[in-house]
């Protein structure tokens, strides 16, 4: 039996899923961080992932066939031309690059085309800009993405990455080439050779095959990003099928045949791999996120109240109050205003009756998202699944069907590590040859 494993680098820790052909769940495992070593990053994630290694049984690793995996985007390091890192990575939050951005010595801003995804204080360019400043940037010679590196401990190939995790590095995933304008930098350091997601890097390097079990056959997938890997785990695979991840904020993504950017509203395109191959134009995620979502209930009630009162809501009916749910004020998609207040008065006395308008307001912002990008161009929503704690709110759910007018249902699989076993599966299948 042919055995395929995804493994899932988050902030806390590492997840691994092994699935099998017919894309079920064999085994799961987890390994957390342990966060009192962080100031030796690589150490902690080559830990990480050897540990999920052992947790696996042997039996099933001795029929592992292809391995992906993904990491936080915009997470990277230098590393010398062995692949040993050369300083501390930067995590995919890390802002410090931001003087990068109007450097005159080096003005990104003058170089990158305009509202271009790499101009924010947390790109991947950004960081290697700043990187290259540092005096051990000398010792460097690659630069890598998390999931690159964690990938070259098993293949032993330095110096290759995929698509999804360059877009921040400017890469052109239109054109499936490295920009001009990104070679007038001049940069000092090796740029990754990029991949399609799930397209076959390399064999396994013998010593791993022999230390873990793992069949001569064995193959390293080039990996994704945490929530691209979310997205495939869902099961959306056709244009015009969209994932609503309803955590403490609200983010979208459809699917669509059109690829979108308008950095007005923080909207970007990820290629997709054509997995199902019906067509030989790219596919493309369209996406945005709102500041509304689950974080906003919390301020309000707690998990147990939200359950009773979310069965007290009659979903068939419209809500009358008109909020926008924000923690705060400013908000990003599907309005750009820094300055939006959150609107949740007038408050009635009856928590049910309040509830109700909470969620229906959201669903509506929700709804105006998908609008939004079609609007833009991206092909007409039918379907939605959704991922995140309110998933599992029947009431919610009732209530934003209603406002999308599509099918929708909760994502059979949420855990990034599904999906990322999943490209290893359709990637290795419809995508890769050494």
């Amino acid at each position: 039996m042919a055995l395929y494993l995804g493994i899932d680098f988050g902030t806390s820790g590492a997840r691994c899923a092994v699935i099998d052909s017919e894309q079920k769940i064999i085994a799961t495992s987890r390994y957390e961080f342990d966060m009192a070593t962080t100031d030796n990053l690589p150490w902690v994630w080559q830990t990480s992932l050897f540990t999920l290694f052992d947790q696996i049984p042997l039996s099933l690793l001795k029929q592992v066939e292809a391995i992906a995996i993904n990491g936080t985007s915009s997470t990277v390091m230098l590393c010398n031309e062995v692949g040993q890192p050369v300083g501390t990575p930067l995590l995919y939050n890390d802002a410090r690059g931001a003087i990068m951005l109007d450097n005159p010595d080096n003005n990104l801003r003058l170089v990158a085309p305009e509202n271009h995804t790499v101009l924010s204080a947390t790109s991947s360019l950004v960081k290697l800009l700043w990187m290259l400043q540092l005096p051990t940037a000398s010792e460097a010679r690659y630069f890598l993405h998390q999931a690159d590196w964690l990938a070259f401990l098993l293949h032993g190939r330095i110096g290759i990455s995929d698509y999804h995790n360059a877009l921040k590095l400017g890469y052109d995933v239109e054109n499936l080439k490295y920009p001009e304008w990104l070679n007038k930098l001049n940069l000092a350091v090796e740029l990754p050779q990029v991949l399609t997601p799930g397209s076959i890097m390399a064999p396994v390097k013998s010593e791993i095959l022999v230390r873990y079990g793992f069949p001569s056959s064995c193959v390293v997938c080039a990996g994704t990003t945490d929530s691209i890997a979310a997205f495939i785990a869902s099961g959306a695979l056709l244009p015009g099928e969209g994932v609503t991840s309803l955590g403490s904020t609200l983010a979208i993504k459809l699917l669509s045949r059109t690829k979108i950017d308008n950095s007005q509203y923080g909207i970007y395109s990820h290629r997709f791999p054509n997995f199902n191959q019906s067509t030989q134009s790219p596919l493309w995620l369209v996406g945005g996120a709102s500041n509304t979502g689950g974080a906003v209930l919390r301020q309000f009630f707690s998990s147990a109240e939200l359950e009773a009162l979310s069965s007290k809501i009659n979903f068939s009916q419209n809500s009358n109050l008109d909020y926008y749910p924000l923690i705060k004020k400013g908000e990003r998609f599907p309005i750009n205003d820094a300055n939006l207040q959150p609107r949740l008065e007038p408050r009635p006395d009856d928590d049910v009756e309040f509830l109700h308008g909470l969620l229906e307001s959201i669903a509506r912002i929700e709804a105006r998202g998908y609008e939004l990008l079609q609007e833009f161009g991206a092909d007409k929503l039918n379907r939605v699944y959704t991922a995140g704690g309110g998933a599992a709110n029947e009431a919610w759910t009732q209530i934003r069907r209603r406002h999308l007018n599509v099918a929708v249902q909760a994502s059979a699989y949420t855990e990034a590590a599904y999906g990322t076993a999943l490209l290893a599966l359709l990637g290795k299948s419809t995508l890769g040859s050494l």
